[in-house]
């Protein structure tokens, strides 16, 4: 390569702008002055051609001019009147001349007398200008004829302007553009030094290089990672997006320079990345997914640029948490029924040793009775077996924790229409949240369930706990809204949000009721079987 442009390109991005700058400035000036100068040029002689033209029509009508020509001038008046009218008229000569082109008067004496070495012009009754190059010089000139009382020609006047003058005052005029020019340069060359250090601290230093190498690695992270990422200016304006992101936000076109309100409906994910909903892990729903958003103000140098959004899409790991959490209720409602069990063995193993044998079958025969009665009841009116057991095992926990769970004798669900999975969640999730509201209650503690499949899929679940604050009724189901303590790896504010969008994509609605006394209802339209299997979570 070229050693001159590999130090040119070293160069500091500011020096190349101040050396570009002054040169674009320089050639500008120096082309304005030769335009200007040429323009200028040709305005003075045309201005002078007009000044002589017009000290020459004059003395051609002087009477006393065309007298003394027609009388050959005996007393030598024309070059006294011809040099009075140059010295007036600040012009360089005036030269009258009969028909045969004999001067008559010349600011050089010697020539009067003798004839021009042109022809003379001015025989055909017109005036005439140009640039004449005369015994003097070249100069700017004009011709004007002379008439007799008749009306004929009989000689012209002859003014010139030499150049000399016009030069001098281009000369003067060519000093002022100079001086305009080197004020136009200072300017210039200010601005240069003013506009490189904007562009310097704009860029926060960085060369060109340096941005491009930047901005490579920035589209090579960017698109390179698996989590969301989306940058907003101060303005709430996208300044950047992967395509995860897209992805997660159903975001299609073009993105960057939107508000991000263009973009996202109203909602909580849009509070979120707007900043209006603040904190770290916060949680939110979507039709497709559960995310986990966290936003970070960006600054730079002490000055805010904006803010970074991440996004992580947790639905897999969510399911599997609550998977896991449904499996350690499962393990407390059978160590629960161990328990009892073991309590009851003590029982029949004491009324054996007392030798009372009767009683201790009479015992065992109520307890397989009442357990059988209560599984069997669950499971001849609950279709779907894992509901039914699900149901079965929140009565064990329940109980456990001194909660009476009671299931009216009128429920029935005998037509499953809706996925075995999506019904697990809206029953179980109720389900739990009325328990944990009643828990530590001092009164009684009571939960009802009650399950219909007359017209439709409807379940409602009621509770003796304080229930929900009417100013929280429209807020529950909002996810990440939660009044419960945080737990370590249980993310709260999700369950009810699930519940009321498995029940909104079925085509149904779910009813929050203010307390005294919790009472959520699910109806689910028989319509909704084409919902079956949408949402695993």
């Amino acid at each position: 390569m070229n050693p001159a442009r590999t130090w040119w390109r070293a160069r500091p991005l500011a020096s190349q702008i101040l050396v570009w700058t002054l040169c674009i400035l320089l050639l500008t000036v120096a082309l304005g002055g030769f335009v200007t100068n040429r323009i200028t040029g040709q305005v003075l002689d045309e201005q002078y051609r007009q000044r002589a033209l017009g000290v020459a029509t004059t003395v051609a009508q002087m009477p006393e001019i065309a007298t003394a020509l027609d009388a050959h001038d005996p007393a030598k008046r024309i070059q006294a009147l011809a040099e009075q009218v140059r010295a007036q008229a600040h012009t360089d000569y005036v030269v009258v001349t009969d028909r045969d082109g004999v001067r008559y008067s010349h600011p050089n004496p010697a020539l009067i007398g003798k004839q021009l070495e042109e022809s003379v012009e001015a025989l055909d009754g017109q005036t005439h200008v140009g640039t004449d190059p005369g015994s003097l010089g070249l100069s700017a000139n004009a011709k004007a004829p002379i008439f007799d009382p008749e009306g004929n020609v009989i000689g012209q006047v002859s003014v010139g302007i030499l150049e000399t003058a016009v030069l001098t005052q281009l000369g003067q005029q060519a000093w002022l553009i100079a001086g305009y020019s080197a004020l136009i340069l200072l300017i210039g060359t200010t601005g240069s030094v003013l506009l490189a250090r904007g562009i310097k601290r704009a860029t926060f230093g960085l060369e060109p290089a340096e941005i491009a190498s930047l901005l490579q690695d920035r589209e090579a992270l960017l698109h390179g990672i698996r989590e969301a990422m989306i940058g907003l200016d101060d303005h709430e304006r996208v300044t950047v997006i992967n395509n995860e992101a897209r992805r997660l936000l159903t975001i299609e076109g073009t993105a960057l320079g939107q508000p991000i309100e263009e973009l996202l409906p109203a909602g909580r994910l849009r509070d979120i990345l707007t900043g209006k909903a603040t904190g770290v892990d916060q949680a939110v729903i979507t039709d497709d997914a559960l995310l986990v958003a966290n936003r970070m103000p960006v600054s730079v140098g002490g000055r805010s640029v904006g803010a970074v959004v991440t996004i992580r899409d947790r639905t897999e790991v969510e399911a599997l948490v609550r998977d896991l959490r449904s499996m350690e209720g499962l393990i407390q409602a059978l160590r629960a029924q161990e328990h009892e069990y073991a309590n009851r063995l003590h029982v029949v193993s004491g009324l054996l040793e007392l030798g009372d044998v009767d009683q201790a079958r009479t015992f065992i025969s109520g307890v397989a009775d009442t357990s059988r009665s209560l599984g069997e009841g669950l499971r001849a009116r609950i279709e779907p077996p894992e509901l039914a057991a699900l149901i079965l095992a929140k009565v064990t926990i329940a109980a456990e924790q001194d909660v009476h769970l009671t299931i009216t004798d009128d429920s029935r669900l005998r037509q499953p229409f809706l996925g075995t999975q999506e019904l697990l969640t809206i029953v179980g999730n109720l389900l739990d949240n009325a328990i944990d509201a009643v828990v530590g209650q001092p009164d009684e503690r009571e939960v009802t369930l009650q399950l219909d499949d007359s017209s439709g899929i409807f379940v409602s679940v009621t509770d003796s706990g304080p229930g929900v604050p009417a100013e929280a009724v429209s807020d529950v189901v909002r996810d990440g809204y939660t009044t419960k303590e945080a737990r370590p790896g249980l993310r709260r504010g999700i369950g009810l949000a699930l519940v009321a969008r498995i029940v909104r994509r079925a085509g149904g609605t779910m009813d929050v009721f203010a307390g005294p006394g919790g009472r959520f209802e699910v109806w689910v339209p028989a319509t909704a079987r084409g919902a079956r299997g949408e949402a695993q979570e």
